[in-house]
Order: C-alpha cells, then sequence, then structure tokens
C-alpha cells in the first residue's frame, strides 16, 4: 500500500464506479455520475491508501480516524482481477491489526447483498444495524495478546 495523492480520486472514483456497478444496480441505485460523485466529494488523501499489486493499482481504502477515538473503514474497492486472491484479506488484516494495537473500535458500511460482507464477517465485524441498502458494522478491538 502507499499513500493516495490528490492526482489519485478520479482513479478510484473510475474503479468505485466498476466494482459497485453490480450491487447498486441489483439494488436500484446505480447512478453514472452519483457514483463517482460521492466518492470526489468524500476523498479523505490524508487518511486513504492505494493498494499496489505487482507495483500496479489493485484498489484503494480509506481508514478514517472518528472524534470518538474509532476508526471508520471505507471507500474499500479491488479491482475484479484482484478479488478472491487473499489481497483483501491480507489489507483488511493490516489495518485491522493497527486498529486493535490502537484499541480502536472499526465500523463500515456494506450494501445489502455484497460478497464483501463474508470478508468483514471473518474479520469480527457484526451488525450493528441495517436499512434496505445498507448494512451497518462494528468491531471491537481484539484484546492484546498476552
Amino acid at each position: 500500500m502507499r499513500p493516495s495523492t490528490p492526482a489519485d480520486v478520479e482513479t478510484v472514483a473510475d474503479l468505485r464506479a466498476l466494482v459497485m456497478r453490480p450491487d447498486l444496480e441489483r439494488l436500484g441505485r446505480y447512478d453514472e455520475h452519483r457514483v463517482r460523485q460521492r466518492l470526489r466529494d468524500g476523498f479523505s488523501r490524508e487518511h486513504t491508501s492505494i493498494v499496489l499489486a505487482d507495483g500496479a493499482l489493485a484498489g484503494s481504502v480509506t481508514f478514517r480516524p472518528e472524534p470518538d477515538g474509532s476508526r471508520v473503514l471505507e471507500h474499500f474497492y479491488l479491482a475484479r482481477a484482484h478479488q478472491g486472491r487473499g489481497l483483501g484479506t491480507w489489507v483488511l488484516g493490516t489495518l485491522l491489526a493497527r486498529a486493535d494495537r490502537a484499541g480502536e473500535t472499526t465500523r463500515l458500511i456494506v450494501l445489502q447483498g455484497s460478497a464483501a460482507r463474508r470478508l468483514y464477517e471473518r474479520h469480527g465485524f457484526t451488525v450493528e444495524s441495517e436499512d434496505p441498502i445498507d448494512v451497518f458494522m462494528v468491531r471491537p478491538p481484539a484484546p492484546a495478546a498476552s
């Protein structure tokens, strides 16, 4: 992973549109402009990492601190060619280990019916609440090993 730069915003917006399109279409929520604009509006360069595989862009992830001392995992996208190969597990595990060391709770939102929910559940996330579109999940920090 490398830190993001201002030049990454459009690349990540395009990646978001590609990766989320099937789930958003299934939910009747896909809008070609809106899917990209939501990323642009919420892009947090200082908290976003670009995921690389063999030196090339494979995805992105934002791990943003909240005022209450927790973290929000958002904009976690992997290009389809890199899904199902363990890269997402590695990225998520790396970020959660950081949160565990800091004693931080992590929250995220995943779309209803998204395959990503299984990845999050395997890493200890549980459902906090849900609505017809989104599932709000939370993971407390793992206890420190002694």
